[in-house]
């Protein structure tokens, strides 16, 4: 089955969308060409609306897959349009993700789209749609990363390098928590086609909660610290120091005053 068992309007990006990535545009000139009197107001907003552009797209990808493996409800719920308003549970999807980047500056998507899992036939499909979110995760990573690893920065203001910086870190994040095989998150979802029966059954109420203990357990030093170091290890190898990343998120957090040691770049 494809797209051409959904009608056209089902297909059509969101003008909310749309509205996003202009605020993404918009931020990201400002961050740029240093216009906001204050830069950390700019990057706040840039991260944060390309942050939501980039949970559409995580959502999207799964839908998108669901489709062309058979499931069609996925037009008529408006999953095709790229509006986060339509996504199942608003709160997992937007609100909680954006507090956990405010919070902790970890990207954690959540749980969004509803997948009639009954019209799907193949282990594999039903893998592939759930491994479809964090890879566009993992290709938004790339995207950021790339004038780092292509030495690609000269003429690059400070500001808007930190924030590139930043929302890497927070792609990266999302890519590898999304992957972890816990109840609730994507990486479950690959590997749960190929369980039995039994082994789903035990699994299947503590799904709910897979996403929240996640987050708990980040919150423990031991494991926030080992966490951060992978994190930390993948980003250099992709030419981002820590100082950028560091920086980003302080510029990020304007609210808490921005360091002098990254304000001295400026």
């Amino acid at each position: 089955m494809t797209t051409a068992t959904t009608r056209d309007s089902e297909r059509q990006i969101s003008p909310v969308f749309i509205g996003i990535l202009a605020v993404t545009a918009v931020t990201g000139w400002a961050t740029w060409t240093g216009f906001a009197e204050q830069p950390g107001v700019a990057v706040f907003l840039f991260v944060t609306a390309a942050w939501i552009v980039s949970l559409c797209l995580h959502e999207y990808a799964h839908a998108r897959t669901a489709l062309h493996s058979g499931d069609i409800s996925v037009g008529a719920k408006g999953y095709l349009t790229l509006n986060p308003l339509k996504y199942t549970h608003a709160l997992l999807s937007i609100v909680l993700p954006v507090l956990f980047v405010v919070m902790g500056g970890i990207g954690l998507p959540g749980g969004a789209v509803f997948i009639e899992r009954g019209r799907i036939r193949g282990r594999w499909r039903h893998s592939l749609i759930s491994a479809a979110g964090p890879l566009t995760n993992v290709l938004f990573a790339v995207v950021c990363t790339a004038p780092f690893w292509l030495d690609a920065l000269d003429g690059v203001p400070d500001d808007f390098r930190f924030a590139l910086g930043f929302l890497a870190l927070l792609q990266v994040t999302a890519a590898i928590l999304n992957f972890l095989p816990v109840p609730g998150l994507d990486g479950y979802g690959v590997i749960e086609p190929w369980l039995s029966y039994g082994v789903k059954r035990q699994v299947e109420p503590f799904a709910p909660f897979g996403l929240l203990f996640v987050f708990a357990l980040l919150w423990v030093p031991s494991v926030n610290s080992a966490f951060f170091d992978v994190v930390d290890a993948l980003l250099r190898q992709l030419g981002i120091s820590e100082i950028d990343t560091y920086c980003g998120q302080s510029l990020y957090r304007f609210w808490q005053g921005t360091n002098e040691f990254c304000s001295a770049g400026r």
